[in-house]
């Protein structure tokens, strides 16, 4: 078996794999970044059918902001020096409620203020209470950003004087906070749209998570890069090797191996081993520790009674739509829409672990923010929904196709109802992305492209300051939608970029 010796080894070129590596290389470890997979960047890619570039995952990216108004994703990608051209998105989000007890058609603006009076105009009377909402999102995401800077050391004295609400509502789920600050239902409703894009009901989902994403969305607006996310992924993978890293394709690491408690190398699927103290891990903690920890058994035992009483977050079901009419012409007016069936999101959330005829979904026309992103007289429509344990267990080799197609056509049907529009006939090319094919094509645990659930218990603020025991095996660290930061793009990047900082801290401390 060759060997070969590196500082760190960066498992996986995921969001949160290249991040990792970025950084590592960037402060001078000899790193090495290993995928399996032939191109980086893992859902952040991009596939072409007949004359259609898709865009397989992104909606749109929060925490970039703009020349003099950069987010933390901005900062961190700015400092990297990538070469990404930014599309802002146009609006906030559409959303559609089709029950005929509960219609509702509402369109929300970014930014902050022009946010809080549309919901004056749909809820009158509620300025105040949602005002005082966005307030303590505020102070979360103050109290997160003093959190990170403290390196996970911070003053309990500043947090109990500066960030107390923060404290106060940390194990709170969305629903208790809103419904302490008495904002009404309507409001509530209309606030909760973004409920899907963390994979929750809003009668579970920490409140620190939720809030920390729509102060910063509003704040800053959302952009996507030109050129789909893989524009993203690439330009990682040129810093890397720039910084003097390096990253093979088409590799598996087969092995951590574990010696007395800490790293001492992996190995990989071509025989090769690989020698270092520092493993930055882009899978899911449950898989490396159920199956690439070797030489840890009694850590290993540890850990995944850990990792097995957290929830896998939702499996993924996209739907891509090539068409042969403009989005203008097919009545497509806006960029982001949420289609639901009611506003009862424990209902909805409920409803995934059964496939049902009328799925909530979450739809992108990317040609309302790229108007050029597909050939003149065309248009490109995204649709995402989510199932849960269970909901895909009937499905075999023999029923698969006929399956998948019986949904994208369900949705279909379901777009053209909820916003009076006709599509069916313009569909010239369509694909489809099941669970299936999110375990195959990035070894998704179960096809879930949610990392664990954010619950109350298991949001944030506990994984924010259960860093340091999640150190079982000294050297080995996680990144990605399993990690700390919990999922999403800018939490993956956010969370390899921390990790990466800690592990070269790490290795100063070797010296």
């Amino acid at each position: 078996m060759s060997e070969r010796t590196y500082d760190v080894v960066v498992i996986g070129a995921g969001n949160g794999g290249l991040a990792a590596a970025a950084t590592t290389a960037q402060k001078g470890m000899k790193t090495l970044l290993i995928e399996q997979h032939t191109l980086p960047g893992g859902y952040a890619s991009s596939f072409v059918r007949g004359r259609f570039e898709f865009e397989p995952s992104l909606h749109e990216l929060c925490d970039v902001g703009k020349e003099g108004e950069w987010g933390a994703c901005g900062t961190f990608f700015k400092d990297l020096g990538l070469d990404i051209e930014w599309v802002p998105v146009p609006e906030a989000y559409r959303m559609v409620i089709t029950d005929k007890d509960e219609k509702l058609d509402v369109k929300m603006p970014f930014g902050l203020n022009e946010y809080i009076d549309k919901m004056e105009e749909y809820v009158p009377g509620s300025r105040e209470s949602v005002t005082n909402f966005f307030d303590l999102c505020q102070e979360v995401l103050d109290a997160i950003g003093y959190l990170g800077a403290s390196k996970g050391n911070p003053d309990k004295k500043v947090l109990t004087s500066k960030y107390s609400n923060f404290l106060k509502t940390a194990s709170y789920s969305v629903d208790q906070v809103e419904k302490a600050l008495k904002i009404p239902k309507k409001a509530r409703d209309i606030l909760n749209a973004y409920w899907c894009y963390l994979g929750t009901d809003t009668e579970k989902l920490g409140f620190t998570i939720y809030g920390a994403m729509m102060i910063k969305f509003l704040l800053l607006g959302a952009y996507i890069p030109k050129m789909r996310s893989h524009e993203i992924s690439l330009a990682f993978e040129k810093a890397i090797r720039d910084f003097g890293g390096d990253v093979i394709y088409g590799t598996k690491v087969e092995k951590i191996l574990v010696e007395n408690g800490s790293v001492v190398g992996v190995t990989t699927d071509k025989g090769e081993k690989i020698n270092t103290k520092h493993v930055i891990c882009n899978a899911p903690r449950h898989v490396a520790f159920g199956n690439m920890v070797e030489g840890a058994d009694e850590i290993k035992e540890k850990a995944n009674r850990e990792f097995n009483s957290r929830k896998v977050g939702g499996k993924g079901y996209v739907a891509y739509f090539g068409l042969n009419k403009t989005a203008k012409e097919l009545g497509l007016t806006d960029y982001s829409y949420f289609i639901y069936p009611t506003v009862d999101n424990k209902k909805l959330y409920n409803s995934m672990f059964e496939r049902g005829n009328n799925p909530m979904q979450a739809i992108v026309c990317l040609n309302n923010a790229i108007p050029d992103c597909s050939p003149p007289g065309t248009s490109m429509l995204t649709v995402t929904t989510l199932y849960k344990d269970g909901a895909w267990d009937d499905v075999n080799e023999t029923n698969y196709v006929q399956v998948k197609n019986k949904i994208a056509k369900d949705i279909v049907r379901n777009i053209e109802s909820a916003l009076n529009v006709k599509i069916s006939d313009a569909i010239e090319e369509y694909s489809v992305a099941s669970p299936q094919t999110f375990a195959r094509y990035a070894c998704a645990y179960d096809g879930s492209i949610y990392g664990y659930e954010s619950e109350t218990w298991d949001s944030l603020l506990p994984r924010l300051l259960m860093m340091k025991d999640d150190l079982y095996i000294n050297g080995l660290r996680f990144v990605g939608g399993f990690a700390f930061r919990c999922h999403g793009y800018s939490s993956g990047y956010m969370s390899g970029n921390t990790i990466g900082l800690l592990t070269y801290k790490d290795s100063l401390e070797e010296k």
